[in-house]
């Protein structure tokens, strides 16, 4: 069945969550990365790391399946929806303590190549009703059409514009066996084709996958250590389209060169395929 484009303009009500220093540790933890802004308790400031927002956004994403258009998909044409691209927006810190509140509306949907494409919106609040996230998230539902005419509620914004990676510098990221065991309980992002072999090899898959979020966030630790002093406070943007799959145990590859205050960046698996493409991190 088709995705009907009348999704455009509707939203989730919003899912609450409190952050505690020990989730925001774990999901530091879980990227192998100590950095003490993720780490040290005794400062009383523990932050999220930069791809954090993910964590929250999660369950609101699963939730946009109920939106009447959504409903028309059978189970294995959902089944078929890919995360093809993230743009995220740093408006302020997400510290320990904070409670968030985060929402989704479905902005826009337009027939492409590949299938119906959807744009959403997420939106993260603390506790003073601050903005401190927000998400631009393309998705795509492979091999499947769309119903009414192209339609957008809002445009996403324009992204920022990136050199080329390939003339910068070049880090290798060694990735466990487990590393998708890991990040799930951590991210509390739960996707049974990045850790159960027999739903993976049922969706086609050769094998279980590492979150796309993930190999992101590994990306954005090697671009703050090597381009931001180690200092995820400066980051207030970032983003990239996902594609090649990584599979476990592997190595990725981080391509990034930064042009005044913008790092564009690939990633590549170890067998030279693109795990993600016109990747930036903007720094303030």
């Amino acid at each position: 069945m088709p995705l009907d484009a009348a999704i455009v303009g509707q939203s989730i009500p919003a899912e609450r969550h409190s952050v505690d220093a020990r989730w925001l540790m774990a999901y530091a933890a879980s990227l192998n990365d100590p950095n003490p802004a993720y780490m040290d308790t005794q400062t009383n400031a523990v932050v999220a790391h930069p791809v954090f927002p993910v964590c929250v956004e999660w369950p609101v994403i699963l939730n946009t399946r109920a939106l009447a258009g959504s409903q028309s998909l059978t189970d294995k044409e959902s089944a078929r929806g890919v995360h093809a691209a993230h743009d995220l927006h740093i408006h302020a810190p997400i510290k320990a303590g904070d409670k968030l509140s985060t929402s989704a509306t479905m902005i826009g949907v337009n027939a492409i190549k590949p299938g119906a494409a959807y744009t959403m919106k997420l939106t993260t609040t603390n506790q003073t009703g601050k903005v401190v996230a927000e998400t631009y998230q393309l998705g795509i539902y492979r091999n499947v059409d769309v119903t009414g005419e192209n339609r957008f509620s809002e445009d996403p914004p324009e992204l920022p514009t990136r050199s080329d990676p390939t003339q910068g510098t070049r880090s290798e990221i060694y990735i466990s066996g487990g590393a998708a065991h890991t990040y799930t309980e951590c991210a509390h992002i739960w996707n049974p084709i990045h850790t159960d072999k027999a739903v993976a090899l049922a969706a086609g898959l050769p094998d279980i996958i590492l979150h796309g979020t993930a190999t992101l966030a590994l990306a954005v630790t090697n671009i703050i250590d090597k381009h931001a002093d180690s200092n995820p406070g400066r980051v207030t943007r970032l983003g990239g389209r996902f594609a090649a799959m990584v599979l476990m145990p592997s190595t990725i590859i981080v391509e990034s060169h930064q042009v005044d205050n913008i790092v564009s960046y690939h990633v590549f698996t170890e067998d030279g395929d693109t795990a993600i493409s016109g990747g930036f991190v903007c720094l303030d």
